[in-house]
């Protein structure tokens, strides 16, 4: 059964009253560069009122994954339902060794919205650093929750949350040599999975998120004909890209939206070629030999990273987004594919096969700084998070099925993304407004 997504016009009813840290400023600070500290202890207690006690769950799993923080379990609080009105007393969670407090309620107005408040405390320092409201619908409360746990991250690290997103991803299921993918989308947290494709003969594979968030461009894969389609996740309306000769994959939007990069293969030679999706006028990029594929545009869109095997085994190289100024900066051993430039265009993600596994890693623009991340049996596929610092990625393990998998740029947070079920081919949206 085909299940829909349930959009909500957050404009109209998702409002930010008070954003502005009242008392002093913090002295907490978490480096998210260092990849050896010890996640912050905090205190999240469970919220009063409607919807309180789910929100404040939401809230510590989000912080908790992110690996920075450490929630404290409730069971030990000296004070079991602190007021948001009221002052802490700050002693009781020093108790606990809390260095952040965050505490909340939510009430339902009088035309049945959901009001949220809550405040975020630096206990050491005895101050408020966060004290703000939201209301919503209802039924929009884990956004909600996800808001809150965006800027507790976003002011103890200095860095932009990530919670309030989205990531489309290929649902497998089926015995090997007949697995059923269908596109389907959920929030980060695993939460709210939906399928975006109906089962058919066709598979789909590569999805891409447009930079507004509101469509996905993808491949399908049906008796050796390739295709490439563009999915508008408000009306779940699918269209192709229209005829194109040969075999089409891997494509990808432009930073504007207005293009998308794919690779086709014409007469046993694959190389990169641009789409105005204004005009549908083509313009090919790359004029190789070798298989050019994998395109990635920066940030700025002035640059395309891709990976070729014009050198004799699959590697990176950067071009001109009009193709010139090729020039390769792959330069360690092993064969590097599936390159990702990062939204914030310091670093470029990559798969790297060598020594009988698969690696996720990174390396600056220029092909300085690689760092491999994460090891296994096989991984492939890294795709960021829109704060820059942190990728997830399929992997398997040997005679295993694909699951999802998170790690972050320092390499100290690890684990499985929170999606139980097979997976591949993560694509993560930019943060929602």
């Amino acid at each position: 059964m085909r299940l829909r997504i349930l959009f909500v016009a957050v404009a109209a009813v998702l409002v930010a009253f008070d954003t502005s840290p009242r008392g002093a400023e913090a002295d907490i600070v978490v480096d998210v560069n260092s990849g050896t500290i010890a996640p912050m202890p905090i205190a999240i207690a469970p919220f009063a009122g409607e919807h309180g006690a789910e929100i404040a769950q939401v809230v510590s799993a989000d912080l908790e994954r992110s690996g920075y923080f450490k929630p404290i379990d409730p069971a030990g609080f000296v004070d079991k339902s602190p007021d948001v009105n009221v002052r802490p007393n700050f002693d009781d969670w020093k108790k606990v060794n809390a260095q952040t407090l965050v505490d909340g309620a939510g009430t339902q107005d009088s035309d049945g919205r959901l009001r949220v408040s809550y405040r975020l405390w630096d206990v050491p320092g005895a101050n408020d650093l966060l004290d703000t409201t939201f209301t919503t619908t209802p039924e929009n409360w884990r956004r909600i929750a996800h808001k809150i746990a965006d800027q507790i991250y976003e002011k103890v690290t200095g860095q932009t949350g990530f919670f309030d997103t989205q990531v489309v991803f290929v649902a497998e299921s089926g015995p090997r040599g007949h697995r059923v993918k269908k596109l389907a989308i959920m929030d980060q947290d695993g939460a709210n999975p939906q399928y975006l494709t109906s089962s058919s003969t066709s598979q789909v594979m590569m999805p891409h998120y447009s930079p507004n968030g509101q469509q996905v461009t993808y491949m399908t894969l049906s008796d050796n004909q390739t295709e490439i389609h563009l999915l508008n996740l408000e009306t779940t309306r699918s269209e192709s890209l229209g005829h194109i000769s040969g075999l089409v994959f891997s494509p990808s939007f432009s930073p504007d939206g207005d293009k998308v990069a794919y690779s086709q293969t014409i007469g046993g030679n694959t190389d990169i070629w641009v789409m105005d999706l204004r005009t549908q006028s083509k313009v090919r990029l790359t004029v190789d030999p070798g298989i050019d594929t994998s395109p990635s545009f920066s940030p700025d869109g002035r640059r395309m990273v891709f990976n070729s095997d014009r050198s004799g085994s699959p590697q990176l190289y950067v071009m001109n987004a009009d193709g010139s100024g090729v020039r390769r900066i792959s330069q360690g051993g092993g064969r590097y594919n599936t390159p990702v430039w990062s939204p914030t265009g310091d670093l470029i993600a990559f798969t790297k096969q060598q020594g009988g596994g698969f690696s996720i890693g990174i390396m600056a623009p220029d092909g300085g700084g690689e760092k491999i991340l994460s090891t296994s049996y096989f991984e492939e596929g890294p795709t960021w998070a829109p704060n820059g610092r942190y990728i997830m990625f399929h992997r398997q393990a040997q005679g295993g099925e694909p699951h999802l998998w998170m790690v972050d740029i320092t390499g100290r947070v690890s684990h499985a993304a929170p999606y139980t079920l097979d997976a591949s081919d993560p694509a993560w949206s930019p943060l929602r407004k």
